[in-house]
Formats: C-alpha cells, structure tokens, sequence
C-alpha cells in the first residue's frame, strides 16, 4: 500500500485514543463494583510489563509518536487495575498500604526498565545491530498474548465471563485494530508491532465469543 503519513498518524492517534482508554471502563467496573471476581490479576500484571518491551521497541523504530506513546499509557492503566484487583482480594491484609506500595514499585521498576533498554540498545541499533530491537518487539507480542492465558483459565473455572467490562474488550479489539491499519501506511509496514496488535484482536474476540456461549448457560444452570 501507497505511504500516507497523514492516513498512518490518524490511525496511530485513534488507535492510541483506544489502547490509552481501553482499561479505563475495567478500571471503573472494577471500582463501581467493588470486587474484581473473575479478573485475572495477572492478565493485567503481564500487560503492564509487557508495555517495556513494547515501548522500546516503538521507540526505537521510530513508530509514529501515537504509537510510541501509546505503550506507555497501556502500561500505567494496566497496572492501575492489577492495584485494584489487589485492593478488593478479601484475602489480603493492609490492602491499601500494600496495594499502593507494590503498583507504585512495579511501575518505577517497569518505567526504568524501558529507558535502561533504550539507552544500551540505542548505539548498536544505530550501527544497524537490529536483533535485540527485534527481539523486544517478539518478547512484548508474547507476553500481551501470554497475559490473556490466566484469563482464559478464569474464565474456565467459573465456566462463565464474569467481573470483565465489555466495553473494555470491544474498545481494545478496536484499537488493535486501528493501530494494524495505520501500519499499513507506514514507509516500511512492521510486522512485529503488526503482530502484537493482531494477537489481542483475536484473543479478545474469543472472549467475547465465550461470553457470548457461557454465560447464557451460567444463566441457565442458575
């Protein structure tokens, strides 16, 4: 496809709108209920590590800005709701104290994380040493799909989609979406970025396909 800077920065932006608000209506769910229940805490944990990887590699191409952003701000909310599902698990003590400590923690470890990986993988990626780039972009597509494992294995105990927002999902299988399309206007389409996008547009979409199976028998059997 013909580059179009213009088409590739709009799609980057729309898709960066819904990869930086997707977790926000799981965020909100989360608090509006009071209780995580069938949310994997690792889904989220995962994904707000995952963002390093992904942010480096973004950087470091020379992504449009939208999507060298958009790592970042898929990691923060991410990780603000793995501190939700730590604060409303019952099974915990100090949950406030400890919750705020361990999100706060994680996120100066992951943020430092990234801009140690940028700074030593800049100067051999400069001198088109590309490998270690490379291999930060497959380390984030498999961490964003590894981080739906534990979710799938929610969703198989409970033998139901519960505790997750739809709106979440739609709007992530959204900007997958988005973001796949601005690469196809890029100078040079990357696959490993496309890749990353396309595994949780299909991965999501299982889920609402199982919600769509499950939960009608959940109701049922109730």
């Amino acid at each position: 496809m013909k580059p179009n800077p213009i088409a590739e920065n709009v799609l980057g932006t729309m898709g960066t709108i819904c990869w930086t608000g997707q977790i926000i209506p799981q965020i909100w769910k989360t608090y509006k209920d009071k209780k995580s229940d069938g949310l994997s805490p690792w889904l989220m944990l995962i994904w707000g590590i995952s963002s390093a990887f992904l942010g480096v590699y973004a950087i470091l191409r020379h992504l449009n800005l939208p999507l060298q952003l958009q790592p970042q701000l898929f990691g923060f909310f991410g990780l603000i709701n793995w501190g939700q599902c730590l604060y409303y698990d019952p099974h915990r003590q100090n949950k406030g104290y400890m919750s705020f400590l361990l999100v706060a923690g994680t996120m100066i470890s992951v943020g430092g994380f990234e801009v140690f990986l940028v700074f030593i993988s800049r100067p051999a990626y400069e001198r088109g040493v590309t490998a270690p780039v490379e291999l930060y972009g497959v380390l984030s597509a498999v961490l964003i799909a590894a981080g739906l494992l534990p979710q799938y294995w929610e969703i198989y105990k409970r033998k139901e989609v519960i505790g997750i927002s739809y709106l979440f999902i739609f709007v992530d299988v959204l900007g997958g979406l988005l973001n796949d399309l601005s690469l196809l206007f890029a100078k040079e389409f990357d696959g490993l970025a496309a890749a990353s996008y396309t595994i949780v547009i299909v991965m999501d979409s299982a889920i609402l396909i199982a919600a769509l199976i499950l939960n009608p028998r959940a109701r049922r059997r109730r």
